[in-house]
């Protein structure tokens, strides 16, 4: 899994983002997922964490969810795009 970042290092070395797109979850589907992560956990003795990757990959873990839950996040991960991620694709 990736090493967590501080967002102001990163708005600091890439400027300020073109787009946040958030993700949201209701309660439900939030606890679900948690129990499966902590399934994880737990089946590795506390040695492997489980996470969520999505397509776009971003990972959502237990600590998230507990911070998201608990209303310190106002979603379980946002996605920012600065002007380097804009690519050109020429059809072939």
């Amino acid at each position: 899994m990736s090493e967590r970042v501080d967002l102001l290092d990163i708005f600091r070395e890439h400027g300020a983002p073109l787009a946040t797109l958030s993700v949201t979850a209701s309660r439900e589907d939030c606890l679900r997922l948690r129990e499966k992560l902590l399934e994880v956990r737990e089946a590795n003795q506390g040695k492997a964490q489980g996470y969520m990757e999505v397509e776009c990959t971003f990972y959502v873990d237990v600590h998230d969810i507990d911070r998201f839950l608990s209303g310190e996040l106002a979603n379980l991960a946002e996605i920012y795009t600065f002007p380097e991620d804009v690519k050109t694709h020429q059809e072939e």
